[in-house]
């Protein structure tokens, strides 16, 4: 594995992210959306595992690759509607991002694992899959949990804290409380922790 293959391989899944037509302000700018989320993914795996491969970088930056083709609300709006679409986004995005990384000169096997993080294979028996959880996980409590509570009751937020935290290593759940959040994320995060 080149240099070469992972700046290509990072350019294109970049390019693509940059078609996101969903915008935020950074900075003043409009940025798409998924190329804001995928680069503070990279933000956050910087903090969880500085020496990470560049098989897991590139999972960790392909993660939501070109997710907005496929809106939630194109699946019942329900928690069996929830679990297929996330299900069909993993095998979709796995098999674009494999396919980036092949186009860019990684082998098969190299390839092949990007797209099985992707899906999350073997968490829990795989360090780089969890720890591309633990990125997820914090990505959300940092980024978009704040503005996702406000569309909920109070139970159910705390019982997706509880499920979030789960999901973390110690390492994850020691980054999480260095999160900055408002009063009211943090006394919903403290209330998760302590039932």
């Amino acid at each position: 594995m080149s240099p070469s293959s992972f700046d290509t391989a990072i350019h294109a899944i970049d390019k693509a992210h940059a078609h996101d037509p969903r915008k935020v302000q950074i900075e003043g700018k409009d940025e798409p959306y998924e190329l804001y989320y995928s680069k503070k993914m990279s933000d956050y795996l910087e903090q969880c595992d500085p020496q990470a491969r560049e098989t897991l970088r590139l999972a960790i930056r392909a993660q939501h690759l070109r997710r907005w083709e496929v809106p939630r609300d194109s699946y019942p709006m329900n928690k069996t509607g929830y679990h297929l679409w996330r299900t069909y986004l993993k095998k979709r995005q796995a098999e674009l991002a494999t396919q980036i990384c092949l186009d860019s000169g990684y082998s098969e096997e190299d390839a092949h694992r990007v797209g099985a993080l992707i899906k999350k294979e073997n968490l829990k028996q795989d360090a780089e899959t969890q720890t591309l959880e633990d990125v997820a996980c914090l990505v959300f409590l940092d980024d978009q949990f704040e503005e996702f509570e406000k569309g909920h009751d109070e139970a159910k937020i705390i019982n997706i804290l509880k499920k979030t935290w789960g999901k973390m290593s110690q390492r994850g759940h020691e980054l999480a409380l260095e999160i900055s959040m408002s009063e009211r994320a943090r006394d919903l995060v403290s209330k998760a922790l302590a039932g």
